[in-house]
């Protein structure tokens, strides 16, 4: 069984990344699921519950303190949407090996484009 504190510090992790960054704190909260004993379909699937109320926060704060357009984030919302429900209709049919695979591609794919 997992201790409830590792559980709070994996949070913890993935709040303080989703609010430095605008987004991102899943991509910590995945492997730390994982890691405390979430299985995978669940950890991923967990890992967006999570990720949804902390990115609401961030937007909140975000919009409170700079000049965040709802106008320039309606396209990517609305595309974003359209991926979600994409993507939630393919995570059940794709296995978790393939799907730690993805999100491993997508992680290297962001931290090369970051470093270059």
């Amino acid at each position: 069984m997992t201790r409830p504190w590792k559980l709070r510090w994996s949070g913890a992790a993935a709040g303080l990344l989703n609010g430095i960054f605008g987004g991102g704190g899943g991509a910590v909260l995945l492997p730390l699921l994982q890691k405390c004993d979430v299985e995978g379909r669940r950890a991923f699937a967990t890992s967006l519950a999570v990720i949804l109320p902390l990115s609401a926060l961030s937007a909140l704060i975000y919009w409170q303190k700079t000049d965040l357009s709802l106008w320039t984030a309606l396209p990517y919302l609305l595309g974003g949407l359209a991926g979600g429900l994409t993507g939630g209709v393919l995570m059940g049919r794709v296995s978790v090996l393939w799907l730690r695979r993805l999100f491993a591609l997508l992680l290297l794919y962001g931290g090369v484009r970051y470093l270059l």
